[in-house]
């Protein structure tokens, strides 16, 4: 899911020379290395842009900033702070756009270029709460008690990312992926009206702009919902995460969308026999559809590079795109 890290020897050492983290995703040149190590060594068939689902709320006109050992802040938390308080800042997208015009230019035409944002709901939680949470209870307490008030916040996000992606579509990303990792945090109401609705106005709003552009959704946690989120997004593929059953999947899902996973990041750490052995279990679960081979979620900070070798090794011996 996310190709550049701490598990690269080059990332750290520019992370190291940069400083900060948001620093790094604002600084086009930087930001533009970053996205292209991972190509440089694997040669994986797509490139992920190096930014942040974060830096949407920090447009709307957050504060942001991560402390060290953890993790983001944003000020004010819409907790306790109106969404009128905030003024937006928009430019503060333009080094992001910036990056996807220099990565487009260093690509080779074969390898697929790909942008991503955050879906409205987590960047939601993120913005209510200040920060990261367990159970997102902020965000939820919010949905349940003031839902115009959580509404309005959740329409914000939806009409920034949607030009925001727009503008990632014109500087050169072949498809666009929206990252809702909180997904598995609400009931089925609460997902119908707080992931599908909001995810489906991005989808309609980025294909009335963009056309012929893949979208690809991702709402980790879903397990079932992803069969209801499939039809009301209206998205052109499917991430599925770790703990996702892919005989489930190829089951359940409609046969023609493509779907992206779902190697579990733990299983690449382990590497040897029980990589191979969870990677060929996928390979053969979904064989019968479009399937783009990923891993379930972020890859990990102590994954040993040569188990990522070994597995872009095996799955392209199988001919599926890694």
């Amino acid at each position: 899911m996310r190709q550049a890290g701490r598990y690269l020897p080059e990332y750290r050492a520019l992370r190291a020379q940069k400083g900060g983290f948001l620093e790094l995703c604002y600084d086009s040149e930087a930001a533009c290395e970053v996205t292209l190590q991972p190509i440089r060594r694997f040669g994986f068939d797509g490139a992920i842009l190096f930014s942040d689902i974060l830096v949407v709320p920090h447009a709307l006109g957050q504060h942001l900033w991560f402390e060290a050992g953890e993790g983001p802040r944003l000020a004010p938390p819409l907790e306790s702070a109106s969404l009128g308080d905030l003024n937006a800042e928009t430019s503060r997208l333009d080094p992001v756009i910036e990056t996807v015009r220099k990565v487009k230019a260093a690509l080779s035409p074969e390898t697929t270029f790909l942008g991503f944002a955050g879906s409205p709901w987590t960047v939601a939680t993120y913005m209510v709460a200040g920060q990261g949470s367990k159970d997102h209870a902020a965000a939820r307490r919010m949905a349940y008690a003031d839902p115009v008030r959580f509404g309005a916040i959740i329409d914000a996000i939806v009409e920034t990312t949607v030009d925001y992606l727009s503008a990632q579509i014109d500087a050169g990303v072949d498809a666009v992926q929206l990252f809702d990792s909180w997904a598995g945090s609400l009931s089925p109401d609460q997902f119908r009206e707080w992931v599908i609705a909001p995810n489906a106005a991005i989808v309609a709003g980025l294909r009335a702009r963009h056309p012929e552009t893949p979208i690809i959704g991702f709402p980790k946690g879903a397990g079932a919902k992803l069969v209801d989120y499939a039809e009301g997004t209206g998205v052109d593929a499917l991430g599925l995460d770790e703990t996702l059953d892919p005989r489930w999947a190829a089951r359940a899902l409609p046969k023609d969308l493509p779907v992206q996973g779902n190697l579990d990041p733990l299983a690449l750490i382990a590497g040897g026999t029980t990589l191979d052995r969870a990677v060929d279990e996928i390979l053969e679960a979904l064989s019968g559809r479009p399937h783009i081979f990923n891993l379930g979620h972020g890859i990990l900070p102590d994954t040993p590079i040569e188990n990522v070798e070994r597995l872009v090794d095996r799955v392209r011996g199988s001919q599926t795109g890694v």
